[in-house]
């Protein structure tokens, strides 16, 4: 078996595993474990590559949040359908970019989600909410700029997504966790297909990822439960990782590897 392709595998069991676990954040170290485990040389590929995987991640987690009745259709569609339009205007940006100093970028946007992954929740929430004029202007403007981060980045978008789906409607976490897949799937969808058509996604890799992904999804049903007692000390613990991960790239895109 092709190395690469075996390492893409693990690396999709890695960041399957932690998204089950952790929820948003997992995907952002697609990117780095393509570049510095599997071997992709070019960034805009890593970046391409991984994003088409989380898009296929954040489907199948949809279609179970779906099922269970966790996903408020009307709000996350209001988000979702301006960030669609931002999410191809930033892969579009982005494929323009230098790819080292692309990586720079892409480093802070890492250093943002471990921070953001230090928080505690907040307030429950309300699991009844509905959409409205008031909560649709709010849900529109930060879906495109959401959209916009994440195609330029390359990244899901879930720890963007899910606060912003809070804050402009007051849902509760579980409800905006499971939404935020929504535009987690559409952005990463459009953001894959743009860099596909300027042939930047690796087809191999990719289907290693998904095939990988899905054993990633199955351990970590099985741990999360042990993790429940110490959720918010793995996560922090997890976000170390995450900053550790960024300062990395960082070093390596600015010329120190």
């Amino acid at each position: 078996m092709d190395i690469s392709l075996l390492t893409a595998a693990l690396s999709g069991a890695l960041v399957a595993l932690l998204l089950t676990l952790f929820g948003g954040g997992g995907s952002v170290l697609a990117t780095p474990l393509l570049l510095y485990v599997v071997g992709v040389r070019d960034p805009h590929v890593a970046i391409g590559t991984s994003a088409a995987a989380v898009a296929v991640n954040a489907a199948v987690g949809l279609l179970a949040q779906a099922k269970a009745g966790r996903v408020k259709w009307p709000c996350a569609l209001t988000f979702g359908a301006p960030g669609l339009v931002g999410s191809l205007l930033g892969a579009h940006l982005a494929k323009a970019v230098n790819g080292q100093h692309l990586l720079v970028w892409f480093a802070l946007a890492m250093a943002a989600v471990g921070l953001s992954m230090f928080r505690a929740p907040g307030s429950p929430g309300d699991p009844d909410v509905q959409i409205d004029p008031a909560k649709a202007m709010r849900l529109v403007p930060v879906g495109a700029a959401t959209g916009l981060a994440a195609g330029f980045f390359g990244i899901g978008g879930g720890f963007l997504i899910a606060p912003g789906l809070m804050a402009a409607t007051g849902m509760t976490l579980a409800n905006a966790a499971a939404s935020s897949l929504v535009s987690v799937t559409m952005f990463g969808a459009a953001t894959s297909l743009s860099y596909a058509a300027s042939g930047l996604v690796d087809g191999r890799l990719f289907l290693a990822l998904i095939a990988g992904g899905a054993a990633g999804v199955a351990i970590g049903a099985k741990l999360a439960p042990r993790l429940a007692a110490r959720a918010l000390l793995a996560r922090r613990l997890f976000a170390v990782m995450i900053v550790a991960t960024a300062g990395y790239v960082a070093w390596c895109a600015l010329g120190g590897a």
